[in-house]
């Protein structure tokens, strides 16, 4: 079973690679603590006005520091925990379905002979990072 996930997962990166797919994962709680930090240091200095004008520059500073950093999709599959891949190959596998497959080789000569079962994997693959993993995605079209 471990082979057949490492065979969509290297699928998986042979088609982001192609379609030079890149992604931001969102850190929304790196964001959240420098904003409540500085509400709080803010407090502390200025009382409710600091709260106040800590928490908004906070904020500011808080969605600069977690802006979204784009890097190869291929690298974050790479650097996803186990049960991440077993949850992606459980959606991919739903795709190929109709396919019957040796080892990564011939899946990937399989699907990237076919557009119609390219896109499917690829929209599969896009729909998991964006939902699961909550990642910004930006590619060629």
């Amino acid at each position: 079973m471990a082979s057949r996930i490492n065979d969509v997962m290297n699928l998986c990166c042979k088609l982001s690679a192609h379609e030079q797919i890149k992604v931001a994962i969102k850190n929304s709680t790196k964001g959240a603590v420098v904003a409540g930090g500085c509400a709080f240091l803010g407090g502390v200095c200025a009382g409710p006005a600091g709260i106040a004008v800590g928490g908004a520059l906070g904020g500011l500073m808080g969605s600069w520091l977690t802006r979204g950093q784009f890097r190869p999709l291929p690298e974050l599959l790479m650097e996803m925990s186990a049960n991440q891949k077993q949850q992606l190959y459980d959606e991919v596998v739903n795709v190929l379905s109709g396919l019957d497959w040796m080892d990564a080789a011939q899946l990937i000569a399989l699907v990237m002979g076919n557009s119609t079962l390219q896109h499917q994997v690829i929209a599969t693959l896009l729909n998991y990072v964006t939902k699961e993993l909550r990642a910004d995605v930006q590619y060629q079209v």
